[in-house]
This record gives C-alpha cells, sequence and structure tokens, in this order.
C-alpha cells in the first residue's frame, strides 16, 4: 500500500492536539501551521472548541471533510479509540507519537499488536508507535508533523531515524553543516513502517539523491539486502548501525561461529548492499556534506591546493592512507599555475601556494587542477591569516570550482572571518571541513561508492551434480540417533555429495579396519576419532598425523579407540591420506539468529582463532562475492605465491565457496559447518579438506 497518504496528505488531522506549544500535541500542530502545510489542518480533541485560531473537532469522525493523514499525540489509554475512529473515518495514514509499547515490556507489547491489528483490518499505514514524528520539505507538500524544535531547510537528503532524540540531534547538525533535508522519518518502534518501506519510497522520489539511515536493528535482512542493493545503484545510501559489540556472545563449537561477532553480519550486510558505513554520526554527516553536493569522482585520484605546506602533508597522509593517490600533475598543468603563483610556491601535487595566496591564485589553481585529465577530485585547502581576506578566498574557491565536473571539496582551518568565507562556500554547494583528514574520509567513502556502482552484480551459479538424497539420508541418520552434531565421517560424506574436494578418506569401525583403510590409501596418512561428542579431537587425542605403516596404524587406532569410547561409546575412526602440501585455509557457516547463515573465508589451521584473517559475507553470495572474500583476507598474496609459498588454484576455492553456498541453501537445516583445514593446492586435484563438522539445527 502506498505511502504517500502519510508522506503526501492533502490534510492532516492532529488527535491530542493543544494550545500549549510545550506539549506534544500542542508543538506538532504549531509545526505544521508554522511550517505552512500545503493542506487542511484539523486540531481534535474533545476538551477544546478551538485551538490556535482553528475550529477543533471532538472526534476524527466528526470532521467534515476527508483526513489522509492522523498525528496520534493522546495517553496509550486512548490510542485504540483513536484508531477506530481514524478507521471509520477512512483515514489511511496514521503516525503515533505515543508512547508505552513493547519498548516497556510485555503489556505493552501486547498493546502494539492490538494497535497493529486494527491497522491492518482497517487497511492504514503506520509510522511509530514511540516516535517523534515526520517532515516532507517538498515545496508542494511542507508537511512538519513532529515535535521537533528544529527548522531544517530543503534539500536532497533523506534521513530515517529509529531514535527519536538522535532524530532531533540529526536535524540539529543538518542545519549546522548547512545540509538541506528532503524527507525526516522517525520510525519508532516500527510496528508497520520499516526501514525497507522508506528505502523503497525514496528509491523513486525524485527529491531524494542521498539516504541516510540510523540503525538499531533489521526487521528482515535478506529484503534490506535485496533492495539496498536496487537503490545503491542510483543513489548513494549511508548508515550508522548501532551495536557493534554484544556482551556474552553464545558459545560455539565451530571456528566460524567464535569468529562471527556481533558485528560482522551488519558489516557484511551493508557492504553486499553497498551501503556506506559510518563509524559515527560525526563521521556520516562528514561523508554527506560530499555526497549531497558533489558527483562521485571516476577514480581515486586527488589534487591538493594549499596555502600551507604542513597541512597538506596532514592531507596528503591521510589520502594515502585511505587508499586515494595523489598523483603528479601535468606539465601543461603546472606550467598554468606557475603563471600566477610566487615564484616561492610550489606546483606538484599536492600545490603549495605559500601563505600570501589570494582569491585570485585560488581561484586559477583550483580550475587547472580540476582540468588536468589525469585528475578525479579536488581538495582546496585554506589555513586562515590575519592578512589574508578568507571571503575573497573562498570566492576564487567557488569560481575554480564551477562547472568542472568534478568533486571539489575544501578544508577552512582556522578563524579569521571563517564563517562568512564558509557560508560563501556553503551557499554555493561546496562542502567544508575543519580538519584535512575529514576530506580524506569523505573523498574515499565516495571512491568506494563509485566502484560498487561499477561492480558487476554477479550471479549464483547452480550445480546440478549434487547428491541429495545421500545428503538426506545422512541427516536423517542423525536425527534418528537424537544428534544435532554431525561425525567426523558424516560431515566427510556430506561433503563428497556436495562436490566439495576431500582428501581420500576412509571410515574404520576398528583398529583392524584402520589398519587396512592405511594400506589400501597408501603413503602417509591421517588417524582420526570420529564422534558426535567429542567435538575437538586434538585436545582429546583424537589425532595422529603422518602414520606411515599399518602397523603403526592399527597401534594408534587400538589406544585411540580407547580412549574415545570412554567419552562415547559410538566413536570410530576415519582414515585419511596426508595431503601434499598446499596452503591451509578454512571454509565455514553459522547461522545469525537475525541474519541466517554467514559464510566465512581465511586462513586456516590451528592459528584460525589467533590471527582471524577471515573474511565473512551473508548468505546467500554470488560469484563475485566468492571471489571477492578470498582476495580480501591479508594474507591473499601467500595464495598467490608470495615469499616462496606455491601459489594455488584461486578458482578451485571460488568454486568451493559457491557450492557450500548451494550446500547451505537447500539445506537450510544447516546451523553451521568448518571444513579445517582445507589444503588449497597449485590444482584442484591436489586440494581438498583435511577436517569437517557440520551441526545441524536443533
Amino acid at each position: 500500500m502506498s505511502l504517500d497518504p502519510i508522506f503526501r496528505p492533502r490534510s492532516v488531522a492532529v488527535i491530542g492536539a493543544s494550545r500549549d506549544v510545550r506539549s506534544v500535541g500542542g508543538s506538532i500542530l504549531h509545526n505544521l501551521l508554522s511550517f505552512q502545510f500545503n493542506g487542511l489542518v484539523f486540531p481534535v480533541n474533545p476538551a477544546a472548541q478551538v485551538v490556535h485560531s482553528l475550529k477543533c473537532y471532538p472526534t476524527v469522525e466528526a470532521i467534515p471533510d476527508e483526513v489522509d493523514l492522523a498525528v496520534i499525540a493522546v495517553p496509550k489509554r486512548f490510542v485504540l479509540e483513536a484508531l477506530d475512529s481514524c478507521g471509520r473515518k477512512g483515514v489511511r495514514g496514521i503516525v503515533m507519537i505515543t508512547a508505552g509499547f513493547k519498548e516497556v515490556g510485555e503489556a505493552g507489547a501486547d498493546l502494539e499488536h492490538q494497535v497493529l491489528d486494527r491497522v491492518k483490518r482497517y487497511g492504514m499505514r503506520l509510522i511509530g508507535p514511540n516516535c517523534m514524528g515526520i517532515i516532507n520539505m517538498a515545496p508542494d507538500v511542507r508537511l512538519q508533523a513532529s515535535f521537533s524544535a528544529n527548522h531544517p531547510v530543503p534539500g536532497n537528503v533523506s534521513f530515517s531515524s529509529q531514535s527519536g532524540a538522535l532524530g532531533e540531534a540529526i536535524l540539529a547538525l543538518l542545519l549546522e553543516r548547512g545540509l538541506g533535508l528532503s524527507m525526516f522519518v522517525s520510525l519508532g518502534n516500527k510496528a508497520d513502517v520499516s526501514g525497507n518501506d522508506l528505502l523503497e519510497y525514496w528509491e523513486h522520489d525524485p527529491q531524494t539523491d542521498v539516504v541516510l539511515m540510523y540503525l538499531e536493528s533489521f526487521g528482515n535482512p535478506q529484503k534490506f539486502l535485496e533492495i539496498c542493493r536496487r537503490v545503491t545503484r542510483t543513489k548513494p545510501i549511508l548508515a550508522v548501525k548501532s551495536g557493534r559489540t554484544l556482551a556474552g556472545a553464545r558459545a560455539a563449537a565451530s571456528h566460524t561461529g567464535s569468529l562471527a561477532g556481533a558485528d560482522n553480519a551488519v558489516e557484511s550486510l551493508l557492504m553486499q548492499g553497498g551501503v556506506i558505513r559510518a563509524a559515527s554520526v560525526e563521521q556520516l554527516f562528514v561523508y554527506a556534506a560530499a555526497f549531497a553536493s558533489q558527483p562521485v569522482p571516476r577514480g581515486n585520484r586527488v589534487a591538493i591546493v594549499t596555502n600551507s605546506g604542513g597541512p597538506g602533508i596532514l592531507l596528503t597522509d591521510a589520502c594515502v592512507h585511505m587508499g586515494l593517490e595523489i598523483p603528479t600533475l601535468s606539465d601543461a598543468t603546472q606550467a598554468r599555475m606557475r603563471e600566477v603563483v610566487a615564484a616561492e610556491a610550489s606546483v606538484a601535487n599536492p600545490v603549495d601556494m605559500i601563505a600570501t595566496a589570494t582569491g585570485l591564485q585560488y581561484e586559477a589553481c583550483v580550475r587547472a587542477v580540476a582540468e588536468d585529465p589525469h585528475i578525479d577530485a579536488v581538495v582546496a585547502m585554506f589555513t586562515s591569516l590575519e592578512m589574508i581576506d578568507g571571503p575573497s578566498v573562498a570566492t576564487g574557491i567557488v569560481r575554480g570550482a564551477r562547472a568542472c565536473g568534478k568533486p571539489v571539496l575544501v578544508c577552512f582551518m582556522g578563524n579569521v572571518r571563517s564563517r562568512e568565507a564558509i557560508d560563501i562556500m556553503r551557499g554555493e554547494g561546496l562542502p567544508v571541513y575543519t580538519f584535512p583528514e575529514d576530506a580524506a574520509y569523505a573523498l574515499a567513502a565516495m571512491v568506494r561508492y563509485r566502484r560498487w556502482q561499477e561492480r558487476p552484480a554477479g550471479q549464483v551459479p547452480h550445480f546440478d551434480d549434487l547428491r541429495h538424497d545421500d545428503i538426506r539420508a545422512v541427516f536423517a541418520a542423525a536425527r534418528a540417533a537424537g544428534r544435532a552434531q554431525l561425525t567426523l565421517a558424516e560431515s566427510q560424506r556430506v561433503m563428497d555429495a556436495a562436490g566439495v574436494r576431500v582428501l581420500p578418506w576412509r571410515e574404520a569401525p576398528d583398529a583392524d579396519a584402520a589398519a587396512a583403510a592405511a594400506a589400501a590409501l597408501g603413503g602417509a596418512v591421517a588417524l582420526k576419532v570420529s564422534s558426535a561428542r567429542i567435538v575437538h579431537k586434538s585436545e582429546a587425542g583424537g589425532v595422529r598425523l603422518n602414520l606411515t605403516d599399518p602397523a603403526a596404524v592399527r597401534e594408534e587406532a587400538t589406544a585411540m579407540l580407547a580412549r574415545a569410547r570412554t567419552a562415547d561409546p559410538d566413536a570410530t575412526l576415519v582414515v585419511q591420506r596426508m595431503a601434499q602440501g598446499g596452503t591451509e585455509v578454512i571454509f565455514g557457516s553459522s547461522r545469525d539468529p537475525k541474519f541466517g547463515p554467514l559464510m566465512m573465508f581465511g586462513l586456516g589451521g590451528i592459528f584460525v582463532e589467533i590471527l582471524k584473517d577471515v573474511a565473512f559475507r551473508v548468505h546467500p553470495i554470488a560469484d563475485i562475492d566468492a571471489r571477492e572474500m578470498i582476495r580480501e583476507i591479508k594474507s591473499f598474496p601467500i595464495l598467490t605465491g608470495a615469499r616462496g609459498h606455491a601459489a594455488v588454484d584461486l578458482a578451485t576455492l571460488e568454486t568451493t565457496l559457491l557450492r557450500l553456498n548451494q550446500l547451505l541453501a537447500d539445506f537450510p537445516e544447516i546451523e553451521e559447518f568448518d571444513l579445517n583445514p582445507y589444503f588449497a593446492a597449485a590444482t584442484a586435484e591436489a586440494s581438498g579438506a583435511g577436517d569437517a563438522r557440520i551441526t545441524l539445527t536443533a
């Protein structure tokens, strides 16, 4: 159902309107009137006949005209009655300011369920409850249906917040940073309208060019990912997500589960959706100032124009640290600048025009570097001095940046007449920062977004050779035995059936069978206990490596089974051929209760939880995700043959990730799995898993 009755209403009723502008209902009515809402406004309060010179009605149903949107700001004991009245009236949009619902406990949650039942029954859409309201600055709407004391100016940024208090602070920051607002939504408890609904609405809103989000939770993470992947192709989404840590994280049997911390799923989800994540609200506005006013750069090559060498060096260091390039300017560009700057100036990159640089010199140099074909973005820096006219410099920067078609960011340091100068530049659409690092962070975020836009969407390949019946049989046997944990042998059978390469192996019920298996496999073998109860085999003495004599295998197997069967009478053995070299990596997945399976790839072996050199993605992944995961880990150069290591077959690693991706899709009962170590070798034939562990959902 359309959200137009909420965001583009022709008429608004304020239920709980008051003459006291210090009250919630009074301030909302006051804001609607002072912002000159382009529609009819109806106060509703049975205890008043006139409010703010407007006729007041005892109920919504008493209003003679149609009502599109009702803002409910009454005590919670009256909200169901108000909703019934709105439903009978034919109201289609509700903004419920009233608090005291699921945020206060079980009784409040029950009342919220009743609210949602009525909303659905009457065919309405609801923002809230427990929110501070909404704003739409479109000239043909001018809707200020919130109790915010701030008065934003029109612009191209839309913002949603799950926190009302933070929303008020955000509106203040918008004004302070010179950013204009398109829409603002305080979502509150998200009983009906969610962040996903807003993204889909703003995707088609011509006045919204940039979306800002403060997130506390995801109602439907997979839907959020799907929408973001689509929206971010044309509009940047910048987000702050609270809750980076999780006290008392659940214990996990798998390496993947122990590494998949509270924030990995969020980080992966936002990255896979092309969302630019900010570490703080402050950084969110650092990014927003650039995205809202400047074109996205074609690449990462930056030119710096400054009147002070020290800050120029700071900015250069920050840019390089963020992966930006400070290239040498062309001879022609340097010659153009040499004609206008002082003899002592440097026209390399960064361009240091020295402290006495004038507005005319800034104009000429900014224009020259912006027109250099080897430059994608420009940062103009000015360190304010008493004898330099700051507004003149600001005007010069504006003229130099005008119509260059490339992003120009400004770092303005100092206090001498800086307020007037900053107003000049912001008035002409230039983002202005106090510190050089902020300009570098903003440009780096824009470059990341450009790369996302140019990134292929990728495909999720389907493998027809998975032996589904064999996998189901293994799972059914475990369930019949009352187990969620598979044995080593069962886990490796599943991987074999999924087409995931496993080093050659045999299961052995006793020592004689183990010796026979070793003889059949030939060469050096590993002997391992296979048990659903003994999860960490090495610690329990359940692993012996590099055994070459079947007699030695028999002896070790006898002792290993004796130890194992004190803990698990059903324990058996696995005899597996030793890997012939290769780099140890890990594949894994752990099911997040909110996000679903979280897939992992990284450096494996016994150091996986120490080094934690791993990459995560929310399932499902596409082929390009698999490719990026492998290349994302810090030790990727080892996989390509650095420092004398043999290069591994990367295509086999990518295929393995994608087969595991399909295994998770086809069998959602998998709670978590590990392949560790997986020996990545130069060929597919020499590669394979040396160990596997699978846990099913309870």
